[in-house]
């Protein structure tokens, strides 16, 4: 069985996502000394063992006592309860055949199974860590301190930050499914870029509590569809804790509730739209620019929604954000616009069990030459669903070819409104239009986040105050 799959039969077994850290601070310990940091480490286990999907011990406060130390370190391992996975945090980053020792060290002599280790010297630094399968190994992707983005988070060609470099180089480099990847919870933006560059893996997300991470946020961006796939380590908050093992049984329990809301961790409903807004924009679905629209405009931005076929994760994200406009509406069928609504009323009508249909934009000559795919019935009410609204001459369009066939089309719903006059196209026509986002209001959060420059922001405002844009 690979370690992750152990990892995952603990999750199951005792329901929880939550890594005490084993870290034995001077300032926490009676006397500074080996014995002293075996004996906090000790008792914090066997408080919390029924809590956790893993232990995380730090090797450095063990190396301190040297050669003691690291006598501890092993009797603090080897003292975890069988099936319960150790993760050392060592940091280790070495060559050929001192990376081998450093494997043989940490996986044979202390027994532990998994590791974290930095990628920066390469694929070849890390082979000797992977090469029993039933060890995992854990990658500095982003980390957590305040000075990561020194280097983490430099341009690279084609691939973003460098931390995305890491995180698809890892993916080529997991041929027998044990690498994992650190990513803090300090920084939500990376956190969900990363689950979207790498959706399957299991990430280490470090910094929850003293060094400023927020536990909702963190869950949020980096758990997997399944609601797994994301360990939260947390050492002093539980380890300085007057009641460690309810301290722990409290933590298990604040992430279980974020993992079996539906749709994500309980956000005001304000704060789920912002996160997904930046989802969105992580992604490259929103671009910054000059950039040439149907109309024959020029455009500093540009929604590439079709993007979203290529992130399953984000798809579901953007067809439950659809979900609480129209549950307040009354239809019998969903109609997406081709192309780019199609995936997304497609996930919209599998989250739902809304059936949907869709007005074709080529009528074939041949076959049945149906002008509106799938089944329904004249007179039946449908809610047209489209990516964004520009000007709602694509949306008229497609409602008067629904209306040819006796359809009755009265609510227009779309994820983004341009704010460029599809609003008032579409009520002068008669229908009701629903958006979840305003591009105003998205511009807006962006910039107080720093998310956008204030010149790319103003030179959009500048556009949207020119009138439509086609």
């Amino acid at each position: 069985m690979s370690f992750f799959q152990r990892l995952q039969a603990r999750v199951d077994q005792v329901d929880s996502l939550l890594c005490v850290g084993l870290d034995p601070h001077p300032e926490l310990l009676p006397e500074a000394s080996a014995s002293a940091a075996a004996e906090f480490c000790l008792r914090l286990i066997e408080a919390t063992a029924d809590h956790v999907c893993a232990f995380k011990p730090n090797a450095a406060f063990f190396e301190a006592y040297g050669g003691a130390g690291w006598d501890a370190l092993e009797q603090v391992i080897r003292a975890v309860p069988g099936g319960i996975p150790v993760i050392l945090d060592a940091k280790r980053g070495d060559i050929a055949s001192t990376a081998k020792a450093y494997a043989q060290s940490a996986f044979t002599r202390l027994g532990a199974d998994a590791i974290t280790l930095s990628p920066y010297l390469g694929g070849d630094s890390i082979q000797p860590f992977l090469e029993d399968p039933e060890k995992g190994v854990f990658l500095l992707c982003k980390t957590s301190n305040p000075g990561a983005d020194d280097l983490q988070s430099l341009p690279t060609a084609g691939s973003g930050p460098l931390y995305r470099t890491v995180s698809q180089l890892a993916q080529t480099w997991n041929v027998r499914d044990n690498i994992g990847l650190v990513v803090g919870a300090t920084d939500t933006s990376a956190l969900t870029q990363v689950r979207l560059d790498v959706p399957e893996m299991w990430l280490l997300a470090p910094g929850v509590g003293a060094q400023g991470g927020d536990l909702e946020r963190a869950l949020m961006a980096g758990l997997r569809a399944d609601g797994s796939g994301i360990i939260i380590p947390v050492s002093r908050a539980i380890a300085g804790a007057a009641n460690p093992c309810a301290a722990a049984s409290e933590t298990r329990e604040k992430i279980n509730a974020c993992r079996r809301r539906e749709g994500g961790p309980p956000f005001k409903v304000s704060d789920a739209r912002l996160q997904l807004a930046d989802t969105l924009l992580a992604a490259g679905c929103v671009q910054f620019g000059s950039f040439t629209l149907k109309s024959g405009l020029q455009s500093p931005i540009y929604f590439d929604l079709r993007r979203l076929v290529s992130h399953p994760r984000l798809l579901r994200l953007v067809a439950r954000a659809y979900l609480p406009i129209l549950e307040s509406l009354a239809f019998d069928r969903l109609a997406g616009l081709p192309y780019a609504a199609l995936p997304i009323v497609t996930a919209i009508a599998l989250a739902s069990d809304w059936p949907m249909i869709y007005p074709r934009k080529e009528i074939k000559d041949y076959g049945t030459r149906a002008p509106v795919e799938g089944e329904f019935q004249p007179g039946e009410r449908v809610a047209l669903i489209d990516d964004l609204a520009t000007t709602g001459a694509s949306k008229i369009e497609a409602i008067e070819q629904l209306e040819r066939v006796g359809l009755r089309v009265e609510d227009v719903v779309v994820l983004i409104d341009r704010e460029s006059g599809a609003r008032e196209d579409l009520e002068r026509r008669g229908m009701r239009f629903h958006a979840v986002f305003r591009l105003s209001e998205m511009l807006d959060h962006w910039e107080q986040d720093g998310l956008v420059s204030v010149e790319h922001a103003d030179a959009v405002r500048k556009f949207l105050a020119g009138g439509p844009s086609g």
